[in-house]
């Protein structure tokens, strides 16, 4: 791969990751917490999304071949990458070779996640309170679903940090730093909004 291209596909990897596929899953994440506040809040919101006008053309062209790049890329960086733990125990370089096992995590959990719900209601079957209650009726799956959780949201704000510095927002030290913090700190927030939505299904 010559060094424009993939300076390029970088770049273009980078910000997808970002937009549009961690805007759409922040707001998974917000249609997901109306669980909370009970089966008919959610219901409603989940078909209000599925109601959506050109919803295939937006699910298509904003969610599933974003995705696709992102991860098809993101393997190429993950399998190609040189992790220097041992040599240098630095914590961003923990959070380098993290960002590459989660990303793994992440797609094999939004892989399984897809042919739950939108393949399942290809064939059919209603994504409503009452799928994803059954789905993590399951022990094993509920803890699947809470380490695949964690994953995306770890993989998206560690991104976020990465990103920050690729298209020049955080050039300093000092701007790293509190991107850090503020990164770390959106992790917290959404895990726990996501996690609270899981346990809002049990």
């Amino acid at each position: 791969m010559t060094t424009n291209k993939e300076f390029f596909y970088r770049r273009l990897h980078s910000l997808l990751g970002v937009i549009p596929v961690g805007i759409f899953l922040m707001q998974h994440l917000v249609v997901n917490h109306f669980a909370t506040k009970g089966p008919e809040a959610f219901n409603k919101a989940s078909h209000f999304m599925e109601n959506l006008p050109f919803r295939y053309v937006l699910e298509t062209f904003i969610i599933f071949l974003p995705i696709l790049f992102h991860a098809i890329y993101g393997f190429y960086i993950a399998f190609t990458a040189k992790h220097n733990v041992r040599q240098y125990g630095y914590f961003r370089n923990y959070l380098f070779m993290l960002q590459r096992i989660s990303g793994i995590v992440t797609f094999a959990f939004i892989a399984w996640h897809v042919w739950e719900t939108r393949v399942q209601a290809a064939l059919g079957a209603e994504v409503n309170y009452d799928m994803m209650a059954n789905i993590l009726d399951n022990p094993a799956m509920l803890a699947f679903y809470i380490i695949g959780i964690l994953s995306t949201i770890f993989h998206f704000t560690n991104g976020l940090w990465t990103f920050a510095i690729s298209w020049g927002l955080t050039v300093t030290p000092r701007s790293q730093k509190i991107s850090t913090y503020v990164t770390l700190g959106l992790f917290i927030i959404l895990s726990f909004v996501g996690i609270r939505a899981i346990l809002a299904f049990t």
